[in-house]
């Protein structure tokens, strides 16, 4: 059948040709003089066009002379009977009419890519060209619809509509006024006549009214495409399995559409393709290795697809790739030694992947190699000297990998073609090779973040070339100002935590200096003027102690940097902004937080026109926000949280439409917060902890973008914000500590907000029973509903929340059963039922399912009884055993947008974590009916950093295996019933910072040894409170810390110290 299908297509495309061959008869034979009409058209078309840099219709297009034959012309091409049948004005830069085409009725080639006519396409006159064959309009700056005409050129075997926006977009236009669009026609009818295509190009053309058919209409009727090429065009997947119709593809580009898998038999559509591109499409799933195997292929990109998993093949001799990317995507595994069998590959890209293990040696084998990108990857072991010796090389990328060791040095340096050298970021040590830094073309080099010995100026006067040097942390030993001993010209300096004391003065003489990053040094003292070269463009001096004069000297009162746009001055303990600032018209970003800054946000602020990011965060700051930001049409993100500013919010900040991040929070504004009518590009919204009042504004509703909305801690007088529920993006929803008040319940019945995974509306009035039914249950993380007015039965649709990391609806008022069914929460890290009316015992629960993440649970201050069950312990598996890593790894519970917060007790004090660390575990079962003897099986839980039993009716002896929680600081047994002795091997409880047995009937001596020694008399207190101690031994233990107070101050002030420590420890573990 696909022999038939193949013959049938092949006679068609046959028959086409002797159609269009005695068009073109040949030009050898015959003289060829321009006809007068062709002429004719030709000089009018030329007296319609004009170059437009810089889209001004600055001058006359004149590339041809009159006075010559019009077929001698640049850019015509004529048949042997003087018809003009080829034009070709592409990238000229062109603008105006070219309607005067279309009278060139034997015009077989037209190419008119590359210009800026900035228009729609003729709505006429395409018809007239039945004899086009060749059709190039990409990249021209047209958008609309794409013309009808253009679809009754049945002879077309190429056709390029691409690129208009990304274009126009590079040059100055506006990215979305610059499309084309297949609407009416759609892509179907519009391609339905073109049955001789074996090439379309239409990138960028907008084809989303028939997203999901284009993939059948184009294997049913472009039977003869070799070249398909549909990349951003708004398609959506699956490819169909009918595009293996498609019997001469060799090259498929569909670049940046969600396509999201590919079909089953794409082994079989890839067959004979010799290009295959599919970057950015949401690929997910495991890619056929097949594909890389194919005798044909040459080119795979596949790169931006995070969720694309598979592992390189074991390649075969004489593959024939050329270039393969995977850059950005989850590749994984160990590089293949038979990578080495590529032997004609170029480039190789596997940026951003999952790989291990080390770099095979056999690279060293492709001789053709340019670019080797294997940067971002788990990669260690060592770099083989060899790789330097590549005889194409020119861009060498290994940077952000665990690679270890010392770099030998290798012969033929001076021979070398390396441009770009980037080993940043791994673990290597030693010396830097001297072939490096004979590396006589070398352009880019970063080599910063490893644990290189100190380098020294005079390393780098080899390096003529060089532009770019990355020596962040690495020591650099700056000598006396030397002006004899040369340095390369820089464009790009890296110094970063370099240990510099003082700006190094060879930057005096770096003329062509555009980005320079001197941050997190121990420079001290006023920045000099000669650091502010004119050609600079970014500057990053933060983390320093550094200062500027109050007022500058009358000689620089107008100094200008014209081409600065980034400067960096956060945590630099200035107090004042730089008077230059005043001056900087071009500046794009400036950040100077975590300063001592003081005073009003000057007036001058609101020149700088082009400034797009502003940060002023956590200074001291005053006064009002100057109403004239609404000149700053370019600002996208505008952050002042955590200052003193005041007054109402200036309703100029609802009104920018480029505004994406607004912070405000943790200030002094009062009253109602601003419409955001116009803001709709708003993505965070922040303005949290202040005095603000009234209700949420509606016009919220129209900022469709908005991922973050945080209002909490104000006085907001409002309900449950169900008009909010349509919001395509917003994540994270915080309205805690207000007055919000009402039932939250969703009257119709649906789900609503689709991306929520953030809902904290704890601290407010909210009554009623909760109702979790109009939440997407799969994308829910967090919950947080603690203290209000809640009541009835825990909401059973949680447990369909299978990604909730944190539950907290402490402090109300519901009235159920422990819900052990929550058990199969995969993610649940932190539970909090405290102070509600949960009763009964806690025993059904399923040891080998269990809570398998759940590292906080506070169930304190609620009716629960019963004996404390050894299948309740068993559960809480997260809180048996951690590891090494996940105890060095000192990670946050939350996203990096929203980390959560808890309040636990700890030492017998109430403590709100501002952030929770994954290694904080705390158990607490406080203020409860349980009883019966505490069991031995309380080992298990071995990670344990808080344990709170008091108020309880536990009895019996304090369990030896108390002994085996090694990483307890808090343990709370206060006011039970239990009895005997306090066991001496509690001292070996070395982290044991807060002990509180109080309220016991607990006997005999109190250790005397570690930590125990350290208590106050408020500890001891603690520890003996109705308790039975004997009197003398007491008395003696008392008298001892006397002694030691007395006799050996220093000892006890030693003893305190530790004490501190550990406690310090304690805060730096838990809080962030």
């Amino acid at each position: 059948m696909d022999t038939l299908h193949f013959l049938i297509s092949l006679f068609l495309f046959s028959c086409f040709l002797s159609l269009v061959l005695p068009f073109s008869p040949p030009q050898t034979h015959l003289p060829k003089q321009c006809l007068d009409d062709q002429r004719a058209h030709l000089l009018q078309l030329q007296h319609h066009l004009y170059y437009a840099p810089n889209f001004t219709f600055s001058s006359k297009f004149d590339l041809w002379d009159v006075n010559t034959d019009c077929c001698s012309w640049e850019g015509v091409t004529c048949d042997a009977y003087g018809h003009v049948v080829g034009i070709d004005l592409s990238y000229k830069n062109l603008s105006g009419s070219f309607h005067s085409i279309f009278d060139l009725h034997r015009l077989q080639r037209l190419n008119l890519a590359g210009n800026n006519f900035n228009t729609t396409l003729f709505s006429y006159g395409f018809d007239k060209l039945q004899n086009l064959t060749h059709l190039n309009l990409s990249s021209s700056c047209f958008h609309g619809q794409i013309p009808m005409k253009i679809s009754h050129l049945t002879r077309l075997v190429s056709l390029d509509l691409s690129c208009q926006g990304d274009y126009c977009w590079r040059n100055g236009y506006d990215y979305n006024s610059a499309t084309l669009k297949l609407e009416k026609p759609n892509f179907k009818t519009f391609i339905k006549n073109l049955k001789f295509l074996t090439e379309l190009y239409l990138d960028s053309v907008d084809i989303s009214t028939q997203s999901a058919k284009w993939c059948e209409t184009t294997s049913l009727v472009l039977f003869n495409l070799r070249v398909l090429s549909l990349s951003n065009c708004g398609l959506k997947g699956p490819l169909c399995s009918s595009l293996s119709r498609l019997s001469f593809l060799s090259k498929l580009i569909l670049d940046g559409n969600p396509i999201s898998y590919l079909p089953p038999n794409f082994l079989e559509i890839s067959s004979r393709l010799v290009s295959l591109s599919l970057w950015g499409c949401n690929l997910n799933g495991h890619f056929p290795t097949g594909i890389l195997l194919l005798p044909k292929i040459q080119s795979i990109d596949i790169s931006f697809n995070h969720q694309l998993m598979s592992q390189l093949p074991e390649f075969p001799a004489n593959n024939a790739l050329l270039r393969l990317s995977l850059h950005d995507t989850n590749f994984s595994g160990k590089l293949p030694e038979s990578i080495g069998n590529l032997k004609f590959l170029t480039n190789l890209d596997l940026y951003y992947c999952n790989f291990f293990g080390p770099i095979p040696s056999s690279i060293a084998n492709l001789s053709h190699l340019v670019n080797l990108d294997l940067s971002s990857n788990k990669l260690s072991g060592s770099i083989h000297s060899s790789l330097f010796t590549l005889p194409s090389l020119k861009t060498l990328s290994l940077g952000e990998n665990q690679l270890v060791g010392k770099i030998d040095e290798f012969p033929n340096a001076s021979s070398s073609s390396i441009e770009r050298l980037y080993i940043g970021n791994n673990y290597l040590t030693g010396p830097i090779p001297k072939s490096i830094l004979q590396l006589p073309w070398l352009e880019q080099l970063n080599i910063g973040d490893n644990s290189f010995s100190f380098m020294k100026r005079d390393m780098f006067v080899q390096l003529n070339n060089l532009r770019t040097l990355g020596l962040n942390n690495i020591s650099l030993l700056i000598e006396s100002d030397n002006r004899s001993l040369p340095f390369p010209q820089l464009e790009t300096l890296r110094l970063r935590s370099c240990n510099l004391t003082e700006f190094p003065e060879f930057i005096k003489r770096q003329d062509k200096l555009v980005g320079l990053d001197l941050s997190n040094n121990h420079i001290h003292g006023f920045v000099p003027n000669w650091l502010w070269k004119s050609s600079l463009s970014w500057v990053d001096l933060s983390f320093n102690v550094i200062d500027f004069p109050k007022r500058l000297p009358l000689n620089d009162a107008n100094i200008s940097i014209p081409m600065l746009k980034v400067l960096g001055l956060d945590s630099c303990n200035i107090s004042a902004f730089p008077e230059f600032l005043k001056s900087q018209k071009n500046l794009v970003k400036f950040d100077a937080s975590y300063n001592n800054l003081s005073g009003p946000i000057s007036n001058w602020l609101c020149n700088m026109s082009q400034l797009s990011i502003f940060g002023a965060s956590n200074n001291n700051l005053s006064d009002p926000i100057p109403n004239c930001l609404d000149n700053m049409s370019q600002l996208g993100s505008f952050d002042v949280s955590h200052n003193n500013l005041s007054d109402p919010i200036p309703n100029c900040l609802g009104n920018m439409s480029a505004l994406s991040w607004l912070g405000l929070q943790g200030n002094n504004f009062s009253g109602v917060i601003p419409k955001f009518s116009k803001a709709t590009q708003l993505q965070f919204l922040e303005v949290s902890e202040n005095r603000l009042e009234g209700k949420l504004p509606r016009s919220l509703a129209k900022c469709t973008q908005l991922m973050v909305l945080d209002v909490g801690s104000n006085m907001i007088n409002d309900t449950f914000p169900f008009w909010l529920e349509k919001l395509p993006a917003l994540q994270v929803l915080i309205l805690r500590e207000n007055r919000f008040y009402g039932q939250i319940k969703h009257f119709k019945h649906k789900s609503v907000f689709p991306t929520l995974d953030v809902l904290d509306i704890a601290s407010n009035q909210f009554s009623g029973e909760l109702s979790i039914d109009f939440l997407q249950p799969t994308r829910l993380r967090s919950l947080k509903i603690g203290g209000n007015k809640l009541e009835g039965k825990l909401s059973r649709s949680l447990a369909n929340c299978t990604a909730l990391e944190v539950l907290d609806l402490g402090n109300n008022m519901v009235h159920d059963t422990f819900p052990f069914w929550l058990e199969k929460l995969p993610s649940l890290k932190v539970l909090v039922l405290r102070a509600n009316r949960f009763y009964g015992t806690i025993s059904k629960i399923d040891t080998k399912r269990g809570f398998p993440k759940l590292r906080i649970l506070d169930i304190a201050s609620n009716n629960f009884s019963g004996d404390l069950s050894i299948e309740f312990l068993q559960s809480l598996k997260a809180m048996a055993k951690m590891t090494n890593d996940e105890k060095a790894k000192l990670d946050y519970i939350g996203e990096t947008y929203y980390q959560d917060s808890v309040t636990i007790d700890n030492k017998g004090i109430e403590m709100f974590y501002q952030k929770v660390l994954t290694i904080l575990t705390c158990l607490d079962l406080s203020n409860n009916s349980f009883h019966g003897r505490i069991p031995e099986e309380i080992q298990m839980l071995r990670s344990l950093r808080v344990m709170n039993l008091s108020n309880n009716g536990f009895s019996g002896e304090i369990p030896f295996a108390f002994e085996n929680l090694k990483d307890i600081e808090s343990l709370d047994l206060s006011r039970n019933k239990l009895s005997g002795k306090i066991l001496a091997q509690l001292t070996s409880l070395t982290f044991l910072a807060a002990l509180n047995l109080s309220y016991n009937q607990l006997e005999g001596s109190i250790p005397q040894s570690n930590q125990f020694i350290t208590f106050t008399n408020d500890s001891v207190g603690a520890v003996t409170e109705t308790n039975r101690f004997s009197a003398d031994l007491l008395s003696k233990s008392r008298d001892l810390l006397s002694k030691q107070k007395n006799s050996g101050k220093r000892k006890e002030e030693k003893l305190r110290k530790m004490k501190g420590e550990i406690d310090e420890q304690t805060k730096t573990s838990f809080i962030g």
